[in-house]
């Protein structure tokens, strides 16, 4: 970061306390780190792998030739929209700060919470789908090991552990490990595409734009039996599950040099990277299968098939390793994410126990308490969920299957605000990234449309508790908000309150040893 000079420095600074907050996190992370810490969470190696079937067991090819372009661009129009935002506006827990800034209190706090849980449910359910892919690619075959929940959650605590500890000792260590998850990233879906593309027995790329109907038992009722037409729209989840996270560049803001310019990047390449090279490898996967048919019977397990039948063991055990250290990588970065979230959330006193959970280790100079609990959170969720049942489905299935609705209704509030902010009092100021009122309202209406259809796609058999979950929770959020946090939390320094803090901005400067 030669290039980050004294004058760069100020400005961020500047910027910072602007808002009423004090640089006690560490600014170690480059433009590329900024990006790397997105680009790891997305991971087209961890849920573009793992939620395979969603496409394959669904309107078959066509679910990736066409669907994947289509539900890449659904994500890509709230990483505009947010990245418009985050110019203006670099902070730790950005979307909660965006919530309040350009709506009030309660648009934050709930922004706060929606966001919160998506990330801690997120984090359990990255480092699940790690486990199952350990299991497949080397824990069954090779260890023999059996799928029981004292394993996973063994497993889980030992890689989630592992996340923390190294985010505990520093942003500069989990920067340079989510610099090189990058890089492993492009290079082993590069290697996945070439070894699809040289095992493949034919290349018929007509299968990717052909659209079939395998729901039900055609695809090992991965989808229940329904039409072409939503099971091809149900494939869009795909995608939409692989494509989410970015968010992460926004909550390391005050982290990353340059922030009101590195961070709006980082979100939009991150997408538009992730969508281009998973386009490559899926479709590259699409004509490894001998026959779509016998693919889309095997359900959840279709890419250990096609990769059994068709490649080199010794090549396909390789790939297995780093495409199983990039999803360890990509849980290393949610945990960063989450615990920014508790982080920011915390120095307002938006949860339990916040003067701890935003206290910054003078030593490492990160949240110690807020990664720590982010993580354990995370393992107990799987934990709990996994022993309780409604009917024969899991609560942690039934979770995981809100989560990206969650995560995405917390990207669509802000933005959705900030459609009417713009202008006004409330944003009357643009970051140096700019792309123009016009621009951004666009996208901003373009949100709202897509987070309708987010929200029937995620509600829809198998995952119809989805509805009840979600409406559940906006009703508990609801009682509580008016219940009690309508009365007691502030919210961000904003106005007057800003001023104000200038001394406690300094004294929390010094306790960190910040110059």
């Amino acid at each position: 970061m030669s290039d980050y000079s004294d004058t760069d420095k100020h400005e961020d600074m500047k910027v910072l306390h602007s808002m009423g907050y004090a640089q006690e996190l560490e600014r170690r992370m480059s433009s590329f780190s900024n990006f790397a810490v997105s680009f790891s969470i997305i991971c087209i190696l961890s849920g573009g792998i793992n939620s395979l079937a969603q496409a394959t067991s669904g309107a078959g090819g066509a679910a990736i030739g066409i669907g994947w372009p289509l539900g890449c661009f659904v994500s890509l129009v709230f990483a505009v929209g947010m990245a418009q935002i985050s110019s203006a506006y670099p902070t730790a827990g950005g979307l909660y700060h965006w919530g309040s800034i350009l709506g009030n209190r309660f648009t934050g706090w709930v922004t706060a919470w929606f966001n919160l849980l998506g990330l801690v449910t997120v984090l359990g359910a990255i480092n699940v789908g790690t486990y199952y892919f350990f299991m497949g690619s080397f824990g069954t075959p090779y260890f023999g090991l059996e799928d029981t929940t004292t394993i996973r959650i063994l497993f889980l605590v030992v890689i989630t552990g592992a996340q923390a500890i190294v985010n505990h000792m520093g942003i500069g260590l989990t920067a340079k490990l989510t610099d090189f998850s990058g890089y492993l990233i492009f290079a082993t879906a590069i290697a996945l595409s070439v070894v699809c593309l040289a095992a493949a027995d034919t290349y018929e790329f007509g299968r990717l734009f052909t659209f079939s109907n395998y729901s039900g038992e055609a695809g090992g009722n991965v989808w229940p039996a329904t039409s072409g037409t939503w099971v091809f729209l149900l494939g869009l989840l795909l995608p939409i599950y692989t494509i989410t996270g970015y968010d992460a560049s926004a909550h390391t803001s005050e982290e990353t040099v340059k922030a009101a310019t590195s961070v709006p990047r980082g979100m939009i390449s991150s997408v538009l990277w992730s969508a281009l090279f998973g386009y490559i490898m899926l479709c590259s996967f699409v004509l490894l299968l001998p026959s779509m048919d016998e693919a889309a019977k095997q359900g959840w397990n279709v890419f250990f098939w096609a990769m059994d039948t068709q490649a080199n063991s010794t090549v396909k055990d390789i790939l297995y390793l780093a495409i199983l250290i990039s999803q360890w990588l990509c849980g290393l970065a949610t945990v960063t994410s989450v615990s920014r979230m508790i982080f920011a959330f915390s120095r307002d006193g938006g949860l339990p126990a916040s003067k701890a959970l935003a206290k910054v280790s003078p030593t490492y100079r990160t949240p110690v308490a807020a990664i720590w609990t982010g993580s354990i959170l995370a393992v107990l969720f799987v934990w709990g969920s996994s022993l309780v049942t409604i009917g024969e489905t899991p609560v942690y299935t039934i979770v995981v299957s809100c989560t990206v609705i969650f995560l995405f209704f917390s990207f669509a509030i802000p933005i959705t605000l900030g459609l009417f902010a713009w202008g006004t009092s409330k944003w009357d100021k643009m970051g140096p990234w700019n792309l123009g009122e016009g621009v951004f309202k666009l996208f901003a209406v373009l949100t709202i449309l897509a987070m309708i259809l987010i929200f029937v796609l995620g509600v829809q058999p198998p995952n119809t508790p989805a509805l009840y979950v979600t409406v559940g929770f906006l009703i508990l959020t609801g009682i509580v908000w008016f219940g009690f946090e309508r009365r007691r939390f502030k919210g961000p320094p904003i106005g007057d309150e800003v001023a104000r803090r200038s001394a406690e901005i300094a004294a929390a400067e010094k306790a960190v040893g910040q110059k």
